[in-house]
């Protein structure tokens, strides 16, 4: 694994290295261990969407490995306008050790990888979000659940980070039920690669049918940053698809939820669910910051 802009990067080993990796790294913080691997390395974070955990997670992540990170926000870079993604990705190859982007196309990720003669990982794009789905996934690993035998509901928008879960789900052999509005399903190209690899991937448009007997329910925002034009349509599309106690009944027993964050309380889900007793919501977002250490770690060969 040379980058790390989607999960098919992964194979089934890589995955379970990275969470074994994930693991090691958080005991070491939670018990004070301050091994810094990374002692004088460099980290170039390009960011054209702005993000409280994505950022925050990166940046002390980079710090906690002893190594230090440079901030580029969209006016820095200004791809297309002020610089090229070519000679972006050449620049900072002379500069620093690895690229994080948060970016609007895919393909922008995809350019900086050709170009550059370091690593590039993927802090989110249009269609996949690898880092969030390594830590949801890790934080179930985590909590000693067989994946091989969970069953996981996505409920709301097909959007990148629903690609993201199903491949990474697909690649544990997990069991999984889309359930979206008519016109909102996760891009075909993608369910198409989750069934390549073995997944167990089905769609719906009734939310109950996508509960029933769920280990694992997961949501997201009806509208996402870029989209607050649609805001209204996408409001009318997605009411059928709160995540509420109701609809947590249709679900197992024990079943977790999460939310890769932020959240519109009320809309996709209500407070008594994001702050209830079967959320393991903050956890994902803490497990941002470990997964993505190991992610750097493993990319710059010191795992």
């Amino acid at each position: 694994m040379k980058h790390f802009l989607s999960i098919e990067d992964l194979e089934r080993d890589d995955v379970t290295r990275l969470f074994r990796l994930t693991a090691e790294l958080k005991s070491r913080i939670k018990t004070g261990d301050r091994a810094t691997p990374l002692t004088g390395r460099s980290m170039a974070l390009i960011f054209e969407k702005p993000s409280l955990r994505t950022r925050v997670t990166f940046e002390v992540g980079m710090f906690q490995l002893g190594g230090g990170s440079v901030y580029l926000a969209a006016q820095e870079i200004g791809f297309g306008k002020r610089e090229t993604v070519p000679d972006t990705a050449r620049n900072l190859s002379r500069w620093v050790d690895i690229i994080a982007a948060r970016v609007f196309s895919h393909a922008t990720v995809v350019g900086l990888a050709r170009h550059a003669t370091i690593p590039v990982i993927n802090g989110l794009s249009d269609r996949e979000h690898p880092c969030q789905a390594m830590a949801d996934l890790f934080t179930l690993w985590e909590r000693g659940l067989d994946l091989g035998k969970t069953r996981l509901a996505w409920i709301g928008d097909g959007n990148n980070v629903c690609h993201s879960v199903i491949l990474l789900g697909a690649r544990l052999g997990m069991d999984m039920i889309v359930a979206t509005p008519p016109g909102y399903e996760p891009d075909p190209t993608v369910v198409e690669s989750c069934r390549r690899l073995g997944g167990k991937v089905a769609l719906t448009t009734d939310a109950r049918q996508a509960a029933e007997g769920a280990d694992v329910v997961y949501t997201d925002a009806w509208v996402s940053m870029g989209q607050e034009a649609e805001r209204e349509r996408r409001q009318e599309a997605f009411q059928r698809y709160q995540v509420n106690e109701a609809l947590l009944r249709f679900a197992g027993p024990k079943a977790l939820v999460m939310h890769c964050l932020p959240a519109h309380r009320g809309e996709e889900i209500t407070d008594a669910v994001l702050d209830g007793p079967q959320s393991v919501i903050l956890d994902q977002a803490e497990n941002r910051l470990h997964a993505q250490k190991a992610v750097i770690l493993h990319l710059l060969g010191g795992d």
